[in-house]
């Protein structure tokens, strides 16, 4: 009987919404099941941020972020998928996250059987304009209408859960897994992009986390930045709406498990459960993916669960201590299958932590998203906008994060400030104890640098850690437009018809708004928190002043 590897990948899964890494609310009692059965990994760290990147370092077993962002394949890169068909392995790709098969992106390299489950938002699937879609909540308060609607004309006339993108995918995986088990040996690898936004799940999900008294709007799909367009009503809802999605996703992940259980494949197996990254619910006063002076990585979005059940049964039960990230993953895969990786894998086996004979894999864990213009001043990251992959402006401002088990280190560009956090005393990283250990951050400072310079950076990459050139985006001059909203305070707008965009839909709940000619000085004098929608995210007036 031949050996066999499961990858299955569900996007934007928040490591402490999971009972297994301690969540007591959120009911998600299959993949606590699969754990008992698999090694649990306490320290994985994302690399490459966010999805494509990620799935970029999965793919290659390198770190993509040093120097390449949200892109297709490069001619040259070799896939996971590509080294084990080589071997004889039968390779199949099931996935509904569109960005990995769309505009040239290609990561369908290397796979002998591919399909596409259609679905999800940014798909071009449904596009009749007749149907009479609506909005779930006031359309400031939505990231991207035009993407909204289009995942609500995919979703048009849905009755049954397993119509849901979670559902679909997974059955398309369950069908190819009963018709395909009998493979000598198979590398199949599934890629959900749920419960990435829009947080949509059945009302039953849904209500088993809701205040049932809300009766406001539905935030499905709630705008990046600040957070203070909702109220805490809405940011409750918003919560709802995406535990209600974790749950609904454990689910379809019970009924693929017990699938596979029945076919006896635990028994030859290799099964990697994992995610890409987590995501905000205003702690730090932040919400969603931020990007630019935004976006600081903190524990939330950077550390995540990966659950590996081995069919000898490694680490089965286990918590497994020891730093890891998503480069890890392509030479364990291939050290299962008895191969050795190439020359060029960064990434490391994990099976020496597993097996807990000492070894230290890595001593820090890098998570970094590449700011496009480091490699090409005139590219505009377009297509990772559309997908959520890309927020704020397009200057190099962007802190990346340093962690060595205890301490995480908050690396800005030089001229914005840093931060360190005492993970043992301070898990919820609240207490910037940057100035009390200077030592501490001078030593991750030193070895993100080190790392940079290591793994092919270029100068304009580096320069902004170690420059203090910080160019300052405020737009202090000028006119806005803006409109007061449900809570008294400004929402403002670069231009009119943003504005008025954001302010009123026919097809969208909310009243009519006035919208006005103002100047950013109107707004912070007003008050220094009302909001500034600049580059695709909301701020505060005072962050830009």
């Amino acid at each position: 009987m031949g050996k066999n590897v499961i990858v299955i990948m569900n996007d934007t899964f928040r490591r402490d919404h999971l009972g297994r890494y301690g969540n007591p609310w959120i009911h998600t009692p299959y993949l606590d099941r699969f754990a008992e059965h698999a090694a649990t990994f306490e320290q994985c760290y994302i690399a490459s941020y966010p999805t494509v990147p990620n799935r970029w370092d999965i793919a290659t077993g390198r770190y993509g972020f040093p120097y390449r962002g949200w892109q297709p394949l490069d001619a040259g890169d070799v896939t996971m998928a590509q080294m084990l068909a080589k071997q004889g392995v039968h390779t199949q790709m099931i996935w509904d996250t569109p960005m990995l098969g769309m505009n040239g992106y290609n990561y369908t390299r290397g796979f002998k059987g591919i399909e596409f489950v259609h679905g999800q938002k940014g798909d071009p699937w449904i596009t009749d304009p007749r149907l009479p879609i609506r909005l779930p909540s006031q359309p400031h308060k939505v990231k991207n209408v035009a993407s909204m609607e289009g995942y609500l004309r995919n979703h048009y006339g849905r009755q049954y859960e397993r119509e849901f993108c979670v559902g679909r995918t997974l059955s398309t995986a369950m069908d190819w897994l009963e018709t395909n088990y009998a493979h000598d040996s198979f590398f199949l690898y599934i890629d959900m992009w749920d419960p990435h936004e829009p947080f949509d799940c059945p009302w039953y999900d849904y209500q088993r986390y809701a205040n049932p008294d809300y009766d406001g709007d539905q935030m499905q799909y709630p705008e990046y930045g600040r957070p203070t367009y909702m109220s805490p009503e809405e940011l409750a809802n918003a919560k709802a709406l995406y535990a209600g999605q974790v749950t609904l996703v454990d689910r379809w992940m019970g009924q693929f498990l017990d699938l596979a259980e029945r076919l006896g494949l635990f028994e030859n197996t290799l099964i990697l459960w994992t995610t890409d990254h987590g995501h905000l619910f205003g702690e730090h006063n932040l919400q969603g993916k931020p990007g630019a002076e935004l976006g600081r990585l903190y524990e939330i979005t950077t550390r995540i669960p990966l659950l590996v059940h081995h069919p000898e049964g490694l680490g089965a039960g286990e918590r497994v201590q020891g730093i890891v990230q998503p480069t890890d993953i392509l030479p364990s895969v291939l050290q299962f299958y008895g191969l050795t990786p190439p020359a060029d894998v960064q990434g490391k086996s994990f099976w020496s932590l597993v097996s807990g004979d000492g070894t230290t894999l890595h001593e820090y864990a890098f998570s970094s998203r590449f700011p496009p213009t480091a490699s090409d001043p005139t590219y505009m990251p377009t297509e990772g906008a559309v997908f959520d992959g890309w927020v704020g402006s397009d200057r190099i401002v962007e802190p990346s994060t340093v962690t060595d088990g205890r301490w995480a280190f908050i690396c800005a560009p030089k001229g914005l400030p840093s931060e360190l956090y005492d993970l043992q005393a301070d898990p919820a990283q609240e207490h910037n104890v940057i100035d009390e250990q200077p030592e501490v951050a001078k030593r991750m400072y030193n070895a993100w640098i080190a790392f940079l310079q290591e793994h092919g950076a270029t100068d304009a990459r580096i320069r902004p850690f170690v420059d203090a050139n910080v160019d300052v985006h405020t737009p202090t001059s000028g006119q806005m437009y803006a409109f007061r909203d449900d809570r008294g305070q400004w929402i403002a707008y670069s231009t009119e018809r943003e504005a008025r965009a954001a302010a009123h839909r026919s097809n969208a709940p909310g009243p009519v708004r006035e919208v006005q000619e103002v100047t950013f000085g109107q707004v912070l004098d007003d008050n220094p928190k009302n909001l500034v929608r600049l580059n695709d995210q909301l701020y505060w007036a005072e962050d830009l002043a």
